[in-house]
C-alpha cells in the first residue's frame, strides 16, 4: 500500500485551517467519546439543526487536516467502514422479489435503493456545507488514490467519492475564464506550480506566456473560484509552429494578434489530482476554439504542438525485444555507418540515441531524423490496443476530434523532450468543420485520421 501524501503536499489554501473552520468546530458540544468513529456517527445521526451539522462536519474535517499520514489512513479506513449492510440489502431485495402489486414493487424498489446507498455517501456530502468543503473532498480523493490499491474498502470509498465529484463537476457547472497577467498573484503562482508539460521557469517566463499574442484559458468550479481545474496555453502565430523552444523564447518579438492565422495549443495541464479520471480537456479545447474563432476572425487553423511522451519508451522496448522489421535495410546500413561497432542496425540506433547531446551533433541528427519520423508515424498510427492509440497524448487529441497533421523533428530539444520523445513533437489539427466526424471515427472504429504527409512516411 502506498503512503498518503503528507500535509506539505496539500494545497496551502486547504492546509491552513481557516478561522471559520475553527470557530465552527469549537461550537460543537464535547461528548464523552471524541474518537473519529464517534464523530462520524454523530454526523450521520444529524441531531440538531443545519448549523449543528455544519459544525460537526467542520470539526471532523479539521481533525483530518491536523492528522499525520498514519492518522489520516486510519481516518479513511473508519470512513470506508460506513458501508451498506449486506443483511439490509438482502432483506430489501427479498421484499422486492415478494412484491406482486405495482405500488408495493415501487416502494420495495425505493427501499432497496436506500439500502444500497452506503452511509459514507451522506458523510461525504456533509463536507460540501462548509467553506472550502468541495476542495477538501477533492484533496481527500487525491489521498485515497494514493492508498486504495490492495484495500477493497478504501477502493470502494474512493469509487463513491469519484461518483459524487463527477456529478458535482459536470461540465455544465464549470466556468471558462481567460487568465491574463492582471489576474491575482496567488492564481498566477498556481499556474506556475500546476504547469505539467513545459515548466514555467519564473515570473518573466509566465509573463511571456500571457503576452498579447498568447492566451491562457481555464475551467473553474463556482465553489472553487480561485482553483483552476485544468488550463490550456495558446500561442497566436503565423503557420504551424514546429519548435517549442522558439515558441517559448522570451526574447522573440511579440506578434500583432490580428496578424496571426494559427492558434497553437502547446500545453494543457490538469491541476487537481483528486479529479483524476474526470475529464475536462476535451470540452476545454473545443470551447477555446469557439472563443478564439469568435475573437479573431483571421484565424484559419487551430492546432497543437504536442509531445509524444510514450515514443521513446515504445522504441526502446521494440529494440530490446528485437521486434522484426523495425528498421528497413537501408536505414540499418546508414545507422551502422555512423556507429560501426554496433552488432546490428537496431543496436546502432540504441547507441546513437544513448549518446549525450546527439541532438546537437548535425551528422547524427541528420541520419536519425528520417528514421525517427517514420518510426514515430508508425507508433502513432498503428501501435496500441483495443482501437486505442498507445501514446496517451495522441489518444487524448484523437478522442477530441483532432487529426495528426505533422511530425516536427528537433521540436523539443530539452532533456525531457529528448528522453521521452526523441526531440519530436506533433501538430494535431482541430478543424472545426470536421471535429465531430474525426471524434466519431476514432471513438467508434479506432480510426486514426492523419494528413497524407504522415501516411507517406510509412510507404516503402
Amino acid at each position: 500500500m502506498s503512503e498518503l501524501a503528507t500535509p506539505g503536499l496539500l494545497d496551502r489554501a486547504i492546509r491552513r485551517i481557516t478561522d471559520a473552520w475553527r470557530d465552527m468546530a469549537s461550537a460543537v458540544v464535547p461528548s464523552e467519546d471524541e474518537s473519529i468513529p464517534a464523530q462520524m456517527r454523530a454526523c450521520l445521526a444529524a441531531r440538531g439543526g443545519e448549523v449543528s451539522a455544519r459544525n460537526r462536519a467542520a470539526k471532523l474535517g479539521e481533525a483530518y487536516l491536523a492528522a499525520d499520514a498514519a492518522e489520516r489512513l486510519s481516518f479513511l479506513a473508519h470512513m470506508a467502514g460506513f458501508d451498506a449492510t449486506p443483511d439490509a440489502i438482502a432483506q430489501a431485495a427479498a421484499r422486492l422479489g415478494a412484491a406482486s402489486e405495482a405500488i408495493a414493487r415501487a416502494m420495495a424498489t425505493a427501499a432497496l435503493r436506500r439500502a444500497l446507498e452506503p452511509p459514507r455517501l451522506r458523510l461525504l456530502t456533509q463536507f460540501t456545507t462548509i467553506p472550502d468543503g468541495i476542495k477538501f473532498l477533492v484533496d481527500l480523493r487525491a489521498d485515497l488514490l494514493a492508498v486504495r490499491d490492495g484495500d477493497p474498502a478504501l477502493a470502494g470509498l474512493e469509487a463513491d467519492l469519484r461518483t459524487l465529484l463527477a456529478a458535482w463537476f459536470d461540465i455544465g457547472f464549470l466556468d471558462l475564464q481567460r487568465i491574463d497577467w492582471h489576474a491575482p498573484a496567488a492564481l498566477l503562482e498556481k499556474l506556475i506550480g500546476y504547469e505539467a508539460v513545459h515548466e514555467i521557469r519564473g515570473w518573466r517566463d509566465l509573463k511571456n506566456r500571457l503576452d498579447s499574442d498568447r492566451r491562457c484559458y481555464a475551467f473553474f468550479h463556482p465553489r472553487m473560484p480561485q482553483e483552476p481545474l485544468i488550463f490550456v496555453e495558446v500561442a497566436l502565430v503565423q503557420g504551424l509552429a514546429g519548435s517549442v523552444q522558439a515558441l517559448l523564447d522570451e526574447d522573440a518579438p511579440v506578434l500583432d494578434a490580428k496578424l496571426a492565422d494559427t492558434a497553437i495549443f502547446y500545453s494543457i495541464s490538469n491541476c487537481q489530482r483528486g479529479l483524476a479520471g474526470i475529464s475536462f480537456g476535451n470540452f476545454l479545447i473545443k470551447r477555446v476554439v469557439e472563443v478564439l474563432g469568435t475573437e479573431f476572425r483571421n484565424l484559419r487553423a487551430f492546432a497543437t504542438l504536442s509531445p509524444v511522451p510514450g515514443f521513446r519508451r515504445w522504441l526502446d522496448r521494440a529494440i530490446a525485444t528485437e521486434v522484426p522489421d523495425l528498421l528497413r535495410a537501408g536505414e540499418a546500413s546508414l545507422l551502422r555507418a555512423v556507429e560501426p561497432a554496433a552488432a546490428s542496425g537496431a543496436a546502432a540506433l540504441a547507441a546513437l540515441l544513448a549518446r549525450p547531446g546527439w541532438v546537437r551533433d548535425s551528422v547524427t541528427a541528420k541520419v536519425l531524423e528520417p528514421i525517427l519520423l517514420r518510426l514515430c508515424a508508425h507508433y502513432l498510427l498503428h501501435e496500441g490496443r483495443d482501437k486505442r492509440a498507445a501514446d496517451p497524448v495522441a489518444h487524448f487529441h484523437l478522442s477530441n476530434g483532432a487529426r495528426i497533421e505533422r511530425l516536427c523533428p528537433m521540436a523539443d530539444v530539452s532533456d525531457k523532450g529528448v528522453k521521452e520523445s526523441a526531440a519530436l513533437m506533433v501538430n494535431y489539427l482541430y478543424d472545426p468543420t470536421d471535429i465531430e466526424q474525426c471524434h466519431e471515427d476514432y471513438a467508434g472504429e479506432g480510426k486514426r485520421r492523419a494528413a497524407p504527409a504522415i501516411r507517406r512516411l510509412l510507404k516503402p
